[in-house]
């Protein structure tokens, strides 16, 4: 029994030992993990789940490195910040991912920051750093915490809540700025849409209106194009399976291609297409990835589009040529209305007995301190425009006199044309070239040479004598009947017409006139004699554009850089032509061009050539030409003319006349008068 009870006691003793010493580590334990703790790393962030994570155990994101102390660089640290769109959003960044200017903060000591700041020097009591940038995601995450959340305050911590006052305020500047920014943005775009608004035109153009589809696609026409490129290779595809026999790949290429141009029909662009115009793009694709597999040779396909151009640039100019024969054609025809106005007007002329009735007084006629127009036309109802034209705008229109000459085809219904139209107080004289005798050919070269062999076999013989100077239509517009007409050259007998007058504004029939010219009559021309405005824009209409500077006469006499001017309204000082033997001068010149060698025909290259150096230059606002030929002239230069002149094929009697320029002219013809009514004239 003894031993027995010895050995109880040695184990009762043994485990009242070892309960002791488990009670005793235990202790240790706590103590040590609470020591730690007090001397610990908290998270840097302050919100629910996190205290609920540090009351729950202990920190489980550090590690003790070799000497026992905190690793600190696996710490993961939740950011709360704010994107550039404004939402808040939450990340995580490891404590080794901040810069090394980051230093920590014991939380035993959060009520004494400055104390703490100061021994952040010494790195075995870290803590933690405050950082003014805006960048910073912990500041970011304790700003929004603090503003939006309002989660905690920090009433205790000065420097805390210094920082948050000014991210507040940071905060509050920049929401000022962005609300100033989006409504200066929304300013500016509503102005745009304002001025877009404004410039936008819904009229319809033709078939076009800026509301279809196509308007803003700069590639509106490109299915249109890929058809007839797919044609045109089509064609040329036909050509090759033709000769070698390929009669089913011809047949399929011939019938693609007429569907195709059925397809297309007279469209201009993408949306004139019909609806099966894709689908039929999509089928000659495969026809022409076919006829490509069998016969595509590059030297056979390359001949064959060359030969196609070739074809297609004889057609081009046989195409032009007809057009500018037709142009001229309809330019030169005299219209059925205007044909009957002259026609009612002489027959009226007669029959009333006014044959032998003049209308004006001839001290009025010859008087030099009068304004005088010379109009040289046969053209009832362009001369009466000009006259109209000119006496709305005269200022004192008892002191403009008329001369307008004509032939003896017209010159009864011209007269009777201003006998029953007498242009208010302004005197007209109406005048038959036939009737100046000292006008032969005895004594006008161009006359004489208008009877010669050489002039009758250019003007009837040209398409039967391939030997002759110009064959065909190239040069039509030179075989304009006006250039066998002395009216056009009259011109240039200014003294002889006029011999009392010492100042004469020449007119053309197809200008109109917008302003008082009287003001011409004063300018003072530094001793020239004739006053014009230049029409030279850097190469076009200068010298060379109508003389022949490969001719010695014309390239050792005259500079082909040298100025062209117009005629149409020219101021003529006939004192200094009587005085520079002006009609001589050109006599000189016109003999040397018989066989028109100098120049072709026309009265523009000898006057460039009689009143060499002899031109002042008039402003240009004085007269503005083009209105019959140029459709993009500037409406604002139009406008403030003197004078408009419709140079050109595309008068405005004419039905080809530039439908907006044809208003200027039509509102000075009188559609009220009878015989513009009989003759069914209308605006």
């Amino acid at each position: 029994m003894a031993p027995r009870r010895r050995r109880i006691s040695t184990s009762i003793i043994a485990i009242v030992i070892f309960f002791t010493l488990f009670v005793y580590s235990s202790t240790l334990i706590k103590a040590q993990l609470l020591q730690r703790d007090r001397r610990g790393y908290p998270f840097l962030y302050d919100c629910e789940q996190c205290n609920r994570k540090k009351d729950q155990a202990t920190p489980s994101y550090a590690s003790n490195d070799k000497s026992g102390n905190l690793d600190v660089k696996d710490i993961d640290i939740m950011v709360t910040y704010s994107d550039a769109s404004g939402a808040v959003r939450v990340g995580s960044v490891k404590a080794k991912d901040l810069s090394s200017s980051w230093v920590w903060k014991t939380p035993s000591h959060h009520d004494d920051n400055v104390k703490n700041i100061e021994k952040s020097k010494d790195l075995s009591q870290p803590i933690t750093k405050y950082q003014d940038s805006t960048e910073d995601p912990v500041e970011t995450k304790q700003s929004t915490e603090s503003t939006v959340f309002n989660t905690k305050k920090y009433p205790d911590d000065p420097i805390k809540r210094h920082r948050q006052i000014l991210r507040l305020k940071r905060r509050e500047l920049r929401t000022a700025e962005l609300m100033k920014q989006d409504k200066e943005m929304d300013a500016e775009m509503e102005k745009a849409a304002i001025e877009r608004a404004e410039g936008l035109d819904t009229t319809f153009i033709g078939k076009y209106s800026i509301w279809r589809r196509d308007y803003d696609n700069s590639n509106s026409d490109s299915t249109l194009k890929l058809m007839r490129d797919q044609i045109i290779m089509a064609k040329a595809y036909a050509t090759i399976a033709k000769a070698k026999n390929e009669s089913s790949l011809y047949n399929s290429l011939m019938n693609c291609t007429k569907d195709s141009l059925s397809a297309i029909g007279e469209a201009n662009s993408d949306v004139d297409l019909q609806p099966s115009a894709l689908d039929q793009a999509k089928a000659m694709g495969g026809i022409l990835a076919s006829a490509k597999e069998k016969l595509h040779d590059c030297a056979v396909l390359a001949r064959k589009l060359r030969a196609m151009i070739q074809v297609t640039e004889d057609n081009v100019n046989a195409l032009k040529k007809e057009s500018a024969f037709l142009i001229q054609l309809a330019a030169k025809t005299i219209p059925k209305h205007i044909h009957c106005l002259s026609q009612l007007l002489t027959a009226n002329y007669f029959i009333s007995g006014r044959a032998n009735k003049g209308a004006n007084m001839k001290d009025k006629l010859e008087d030099p301190s009068l304004y005088h127009y010379a109009i040289f036309s046969d053209n009832v109802l362009a001369a009466a425009v000009v006259v109209n034209s000119t006496i709305v705008h005269a200022n004192e229109p008892e002191k403009h006199v008329f001369h307008i000459v004509t032939d003896k085809l017209k010159v009864s219904a011209m007269k009777m044309w201003f006998l029953d139209n007498p242009p208010s107080s302004a005197s007209v004289e109406v005048l038959n070239i036939d009737d100046f005798t000292w006008l032969n050919s005895s004594y006008c070269p161009v006359l004489r040479q208008l009877e010669s062999a050489r002039m009758k076999e250019f003007y009837f013989k040209v398409n039967n004598n391939p030997s002759s100077l110009s064959t065909g239509t190239d040069q039509l517009k030179y075989r304009n009947p006006k250039y066998l007409s002395m009216l056009n050259h009259l011109r240039f007998y200014l003294p002889e017409v006029y011999p009392k007058l010492n100042k004469i504004l020449f007119l053309d029939d197809d200008i109109v006139v917008q302003k008082d010219l009287t003001p011409l009559w004063s300018v003072d021309m530094k001793g020239m004699v004739n006053g014009a405005v230049e029409t030279c824009k850097e190469s076009f209409h200068r010298f060379d554009k109508y003389l022949n500077f490969s001719n010695p006469l014309i390239s050792e006499n005259f500079d082909p850089n040298a100025c062209g001017w117009a005629y149409g309204m020219n101021m003529f000082d006939l004192k200094e032509w009587r005085k520079r033997n002006i009609t001589g001068i050109y006599h000189y010149w016109q003999e040397l061009n018989e066989d028109r060698t100098l120049w072709k025909l026309g009265s523009l290259p000898p006057g460039l050539i009689t009143f060499y150096n002899l031109t002042y230059p008039l402003d240009r606002s004085w007269h503005v030409l083009g209105l019959g030929y140029d459709p993009a002239l500037n409406q604002t230069a139009i406008g403030n003319a003197a004078v408009v002149h419709y140079n050109g094929n595309y008068k405005p009697w004419l039905d080809l006349a530039i439908a907006k320029y044809k208003s200027y002219w039509s509102r000075y013809v009188m559609y009220d008068s009878p015989y513009l009514r009989h003759c069914k004239f209308t605006e």
